[in-house]
């Protein structure tokens, strides 16, 4: 099959298209897949760039997400059949294949029916956001109806949904962006507050929206400067959620401790690092409630650009400029889906 191979860590231009064995189906309860699409997301840019969790397992086949058409399934896969359209979060970490190739090999229990709604470049963006927003506002932050939350990076990849399920959950929803068109984005998916960074301050307009108490949530997607200054838009014995590990050298906590603020952290690769497969199966099961939110047309997944599977180098440079809404994909077509297109 081709993939995209990763055999030392770098630039974007490390990434290389190559010729790689097909991967076979091990167990009677996996699943084999024929991708049609892989999700890009940060953690694949930082993986190339920094190398994977496990640096002796190289060259690397990177990528999280993914959504196909089953291929083939072992002897005691019961709830799959070859021609299911499914999608999932799971491999692309350094020691099992990613999804940033043609075939792929998952077990039963990770895997769910796609969204019939979406297309699979929608589909492959969509599982690391959905189980990352999902995890941190109802699980991490406890988001209750009538709460305030504050969301940074609305537009981004997890965001964008962040904002989708807390307006779901019946939270009110302010939210940064950078610019006049993220701007316009966020307010489309139901932010009641923008704040655009770049021209206000985000805790002095936090603390006017709220009569100066502050949210009862922040989810914080940024880091760094912003991690430390969103303890003031916290209301006391508030949450705050943030997806980066607090940088010390540039603040502490000594304003939040006195706030009793509550400080989460979220990171959603935790169970397949450790191989929790009870907590893989929760992540299963929040895919499946997703795809029927997004099949009820309640929950959108914003897709802003997708590139051919030869062209991924290209992806992480878009994606590594930063300030861009929504998700990007790779598309994978078969031998057959070539032989088919025009020109």
């Amino acid at each position: 099959m081709k993939a995209i191979v990763m055999s030392k860590v770098g630039k974007p231009e490390v990434l290389q298209l190559q010729e790689v064995p097909d991967p076979q189906i091990k167990t009677a309860t996996q699943v084999l897949v024929r991708l049609k699409a892989a999700g890009v997301n940060p953690i694949d840019t930082k993986l190339r760039s920094r190398g994977t969790f496990y640096p002796d397992q190289m060259p690397a086949i990177l990528g999280c997400d993914g959504a196909g058409v089953v291929e083939a399934v072992g002897s005691e896969v019961e709830d799959f059949a070859v021609g299911d359209e499914v999608y999932f979060c799971d491999g692309g970490l350094g020691a099992q294949t990613g999804n940033y190739a043609e075939l792929t090999v998952v077990e039963e229990k990770f895997i769910t029916r796609k969204p019939i709604s979406l297309g699979f470049a929608e589909a492959a963006a969509a599982p690391l956001v959905l189980i990352t927003a999902w995890e941190a506002l109802y699980d991490r932050g406890r988001l209750q109806p009538g709460q305030q939350v504050l969301i940074h990076a609305g537009a981004g990849g997890v965001g964008h949904v962040a904002i989708q399920l807390a307006k779901l959950q019946g939270a009110e929803v302010a939210t940064t962006v950078s610019s006049t068109e993220n701007a316009a984005f966020v307010q489309e998916l139901g932010a009641d507050l923008v704040i655009n960074y770049k021209q206000e301050d985000f805790v002095e307009a936090i603390l006017h929206w709220t009569q100066g108490e502050g949210v009862d949530l922040a989810f914080d997607t940024v880091g760094k400067e912003t991690f430390f200054q969103t303890v003031y838009t916290v209301r006391n014995y508030g949450d705050i959620v943030t997806l980066l590990e607090p940088d010390f050298s540039i603040g502490n906590l000594k304003d939040a401790r006195t706030k009793n603020l509550r400080i989460s952290l979220e990171l959603m690769l935790t169970p397949m690092l450790q191989n929790r497969e009870d907590d893989q199966l929760d992540q299963t099961k929040i895919l499946q409630q997703c795809a029927r939110l997004i099949d009820e047309n309640k929950l959108n997944i914003c897709l802003n650009q997708t590139f051919p599977l030869a062209e991924a180098a290209a992806s992480h440079q878009l994606l590594e400029a930063g300030g861009m809404k929504g998700k990007l994909a790779l598309v994978i077509n078969d031998k057959d889906d070539d032989d088919n297109a025009e020109g």
